[in-house]
């Protein structure tokens, strides 16, 4: 069986590099999926959808090196939703992608181009670590 999630957004915050102690690269950003339609009444509506995505490996270390905040991005991933009750006692939830392959797009949020993407497009599924 295969299941997988392709987001295509924006990315929210630049990703964090670390390392774990047996020396795997492991990265995680934010990726913003904007949804726009207009309703019955003809006003614009917006929905704006997060998802915290996660890398491993020689991908978690390429797309440390590229992806920048602002940049558009394609993540195929292995989906999952964790949720929860917060401080206040409110029930939260987030939407994760560990990332198969992220594709630079090139279109930075609001027009114009960002830095050129790397020689190559990545995909790793033999990084992925399950």
């Amino acid at each position: 069986m295969w299941d997988q999630t392709i987001i295509v957004g924006f990315v929210g915050r630049d990703p964090e590099l670390r390392f774990l102690p047996d020396g795997t690269a492991v990265c995680d950003f934010s990726v913003a999926v904007n949804r726009t339609w207009t309703d019955k009444d003809g006003n614009k509506q917006e929905r704006v959808k997060w998802y915290r995505v996660n890398c491993w490996r020689k991908l978690a270390e390429t797309v440390a090196e590229y992806v920048k905040k602002g940049r558009q991005v394609m993540v195929i991933g292995d989906p999952s939703a964790s949720a929860w009750i917060d401080e206040e006692g409110e029930a939260r939830a987030t939407l994760e992608l560990t990332a198969y392959s992220v594709k630079f797009l090139g279109k930075k949020e609001g027009g114009g181009h960002e830095n050129p993407a790397p020689p190559e497009d990545i995909d790793n599924l033999q990084d992925i670590p399950f």
